[in-house]
């Protein structure tokens, strides 16, 4: 049997009108070594399993199609799928959602030979377009890069998010050299996002970049992030969003000695403004002492975590009010 080379992490909800787009960008790509599709169908209400199905039985062997036989939501379908690519036993994992696509018939052989000839990266990944509604249509145009910036041959975790560059999932290709578990056990709470996966690659290597488009994100309102909101709730997708924020804030410090780029910051801070501003100033004056604990004390952030729960306690008793659970950090 063929050696597989390249596994490619596919989840899809409700993408009938883009799934097709999506599998047959992966299926024209040009390669001298093995592929194989991984596809999470997560039970969706429109004609998506069955445009899964017909695409699976025309291109026999390199499709693998999981059907979810209840919507199980976007984490456990984004985690069920991952767990294919690393027990595939193939050497690179390249990632595509179903609402997205590739539009570079060589973007998995660059980035293979890339991998190949640099045994110091661990992933590698590139530019990308974003494709906006315009009528019944969309139209492609180009993704901002002011203050991202280009980056050299290699670089390191730390200067792709201070420099607010996010690696984007449907440019990454990465080696499968980590178990799922590191992801799942230091951030519970995220969907196999691609800030927590990046923060795990970081650790076992440099990043390559290919300064070419080679991707388009199609923005709909079906993707995941809109599919965790619709599942959870408004207010609770709010607070689990917040947690992961905490959770990647506190991966960067332990792991790194580095606090997480602008957008953290912005998110816990806006996610304690909203609770000051709509309770009342007991309750507002237990926030500011825990953004105090949280910020200004000189202590290792997951230290500073442990002691925000005891400032949680002592307020609860010296207030005579239960906090709701949702307002703790856990």
């Amino acid at each position: 049997m063929e050696e597989l080379i390249v596994s490619v992490w596919m989840v899809t909800y409700n993408h009938q009108d883009y799934i097709a787009q999506a599998v047959e960008s992966v299926m024209m790509q040009q390669t001298d070594f093995n592929v194989h599709l991984f596809i999470g169908e997560d039970f969706s209400s429109d004609d998506t399993r069955d445009i899964c199905q017909s695409l699976k039985q025309k291109y026999p062997g390199r499709i693998s199609l999981f059907l979810n036989e209840r919507n199980i939501g976007p984490n456990k379908n984004a985690k069920s799928i991952y767990e294919a690519c690393f027990n595939s036993g193939a050497k690179y994992i390249a990632m595509l959602e179903g609402d997205d696509y590739w539009t570079d018939p060589l973007k998995l052989q660059k980035q293979v030979d890339l991998l190949e000839a640099s045994p110091q990266l661990v992933a590698c990944h590139h530019w990308q377009k974003v494709a906006k509604k315009k009528g019944d249509s969309f139209e492609e145009i180009e993704a901002p890069k002011e203050g991202h910036g280009y980056f050299p041959f290699e670089t390191n975790v730390r200067s792709i998010f201070e420099n607010k560059m996010r690696v984007k999932a449907r440019t990454v290709m990465f080696r499968n050299i980590f178990e799922p578990s590191e992801i799942t056990l230091n951030f519970p709470k995220a969907a196999f996002g691609d800030v927590p996966l990046s923060f795990v690659l970081g650790k076992y290597g440099r990043f390559g970049f290919i300064d070419e488009e080679m991707a388009v994100y199609r923005q709909t309102t079906t993707g995941v992030s809109t599919a965790g909101l619709k599942e959870l709730g408004l207010k609770k997708f709010k607070v689990q969003h917040f947690k992961n924020w905490i959770e990647i804030w506190d991966y960067a410090d332990r792991f790194y000695d580095f606090k997480y780029h602008k957008e953290a910051t912005e998110t816990v801070l806006g996610f304690y403004k909203t609770i000051t501003d709509n309770l009342p100033k007991t309750i507002g004056s237990f926030i500011k002492v825990l953004y105090y604990d949280l910020f200004k004390r000189r202590l290792p952030f997951h230290r500073k975590i442990v002691s925000s729960k005891w400032i949680i306690l002592y307020y609860r008793k010296k207030l005579g009010y239960r906090l709701k659970r949702k307002l703790t950090i856990s």
